[in-house]
């Protein structure tokens, strides 16, 4: 249960205040430690960081192609909350790519933050 580390609630809250790079590495190193289904759900939140992370340094395909693969972990069916709303995280990134496939701007639309659900 990752979510039970001291270093899950730090990576919440570097990705809350979106510190992506600080929060890819962390998640990053429970993922490394994480099996199957939670791990599915800590790389779908990874893909998530480092989508931002190459929207802030203008790279706009490579945010597509993350975002389009998180949604894709996050939204597989028996994929554990680990204790946030990953749904509306999704909902949140899915606008984003729709903006990006529009080639319009992903920044009109809310940055993504993880919510506790319990």
């Amino acid at each position: 249960m990752p979510e039970a580390d001291p270093r899950f609630g730090q990576a919440v809250d570097l990705f809350n205040t979106q510190e992506w790079y600080a929060a890819h590495d962390v998640f990053e190193e429970l993922w490394h430690e994480t099996a199957d289904p939670e791990r599915r759900s800590l790389q779908g939140i990874l893909q998530v960081a480092v989508a931002q992370l190459h929207l802030q340094r203008g790279n706009r395909r490579g945010a597509t192609i993350l975002f389009g693969e998180a949604l894709g972990r996050l939204r597989r069916p028996g994929t554990p909350d680990l204790g946030l709303d990953l749904e509306a995280l999704c909902g949140v990134v899915e606008q984003r790519l729709q903006r990006l496939q529009q080639d319009a701007d992903p920044e009109s639309c809310t940055v993504p933050q993880l919510q506790r659900l319990r």
